[in-house]
């Protein structure tokens, strides 16, 4: 969600986007009870009315937002999972890229959704449904590259609960030094596969998160 929060361009009733991007600037600061019409409007500048020429009311708005959530975070996922790799280091090296891009996968938008689903019902099972495909994504990873299923499903869990775990524990949020994180990156890989990532695997993996450069 890089569109500005405002576009003037866009006509006095905005775009489904703008609102869209409102909403999930508002659940990310203060929480799902943030996501109401009026307060999203000021936010933009615009009228009430606006809202309702891309919304039917704000259900429509919050099932928008979940939409988003889905096909950024279990999409990618899978679709991760599923890429080229020619070992089982390389394919966790892979899913890591997850974790360190938030275009890839957004933990801000990933911890908002848990703790929205607290006080949702529906949200809640939808979660629910989400950790079973994103679990089975990462078991089927494995029993690509041998592992039998029962090993395979620890192992995808060890991956999926670390890694939640920590959003959890709002770890990596975008205050916290990559460096220090790339660097713990092969320890985590040996320990979920049991096996060492290469020199070459790792040097590729770091080629996809290179260090923003120091202040001159």
């Amino acid at each position: 969600m890089k569109e500005a929060l405002i576009d003037k361009t866009s006509g006095w009733r905005g775009t489904r986007e703008i609102w869209i991007r409102a909403a999930y600037e508002a659940l990310l600061e203060n929480g799902i009870d943030a996501v109401k019409v009026m307060p999203l409007a000021e936010r933009l500048g615009l009228s009430r009315t606006s809202f309702y020429g891309h919304f039917s009311d704000r259900n429509d708005l919050l099932n928008a937002l979940i939409t988003y959530w889905q096909a950024r975070n279990t999409g990618n996922l899978v679709r991760r999972t599923e890429d080229y790799a020619e070992t089982i280091t390389e394919a966790v090296l892979n899913v890591f890229d997850l974790w360190l891009l938030p275009d890839m996968f957004d933990s801000r938008l990933e911890f908002a959704v848990r703790n929205w689903a607290h006080t949702d019902g529906n949200l809640a099972g939808m979660l629910e449904e989400a950790d079973r495909v994103r679990l089975e994504a990462l078991q089927a990873m494995f029993e690509r590259f041998g592992y039998e299923p029962g090993y395979a499903n620890i192992r995808a869990n060890t991956v999926y609960q670390t890694q939640i775990g920590y959003i959890s524990m709002k770890k990596d949020g975008p205050d916290e030094p990559l460096e220090p994180r790339l660097k713990r990156m092969p320890y985590y890989a040996e320990i979920f596969t049991g096996r060492q990532a290469t020199e070459a695997e790792f040097a590729r993996f770091l080629s996809r998160h290179p260090l923003p450069e120091a202040a001159g």
